[in-house]
């Protein structure tokens, strides 16, 4: 008796899972290679054999080395916000799991604005982080902000998304030498200022 052949839409479907897994793997060994290297110094053949596959199976799939950046950046969000999460109204938790995502993307971000001058795909990836950042400090401070007139939640809206920026995180960590404790509690007096200044003035 003849085997029953499979069904064509379980091979095409197969096909896509593979090819999904297989750009999936290509984008995981570009981040990991983003997370130590700087930008310009990786390469298409280093990607290529890290992820297992040719160089013209990456170039198929994203075009090239600016395509591969812009095809990862979903993937490098998702892991951001999942570091971020953070309990409702818990500020020591919002700056402890800020702190967590800083100590493993904040040196790899400073290399992508140090050369975003020079390489205009970066531009709109890093705009791209920006925003995001200040959505999350939107929702992270949704409480106390929400209580604000317009313009004055705007304005510290402002002040919250720059002491919570990855560059405040390198000017205490990096340049200053500051530990993850003492950073952690510099940001969060910060916060706690803003909010408070907001406060009172809300209800004068």
């Amino acid at each position: 008796m003849k085997a029953k052949p499979v069904p064509r839409r379980y091979t095409q479907s197969t096909r896509a899972q593979s090819a999904e897994a297989t750009g999936q793997r290509i984008v995981d060994a570009f981040l990991a290679r983003l997370m130590r290297h700087w930008f310009d110094e990786i390469t298409l053949d280093l990607v290529a054999e890290d992820a297992g596959v040719t160089v013209q199976t990456v170039v198929r799939r994203f075009g090239g080395k600016e395509g591969l950046l812009a095809g990862a950046v979903p993937t490098l969000s998702a892991r951001i916000n999942a570091q971020r999460d953070f309990g409702s109204g818990d500020l020591g938790r919002v700056v402890d799991n800020l702190m967590l995502d800083y100590e493993q993307t904040g040196d790899p971000v400073m290399r992508l604005l140090a050369l975003e001058p020079r390489h205009p795909a970066l531009k709109t990836v890093l705009d791209f982080g920006r925003s995001e950042h200040r959505r999350w400090a939107a929702t992270a401070f949704a409480g106390p902000l929400g209580g604000l007139e317009p313009e004055a939640r705007k304005r510290a809206l402002d002040a919250l998304v720059i002491v919570t920026d990855v560059y405040t995180w390198k000017l205490l960590r990096r340049d200053m030498g500051r530990n993850v404790a003492a950073t952690a509690g510099t940001i969060s007096r910060l916060i706690n200022a803003i909010l408070a200044e907001f406060s009172e003035t809300n209800r004068k």
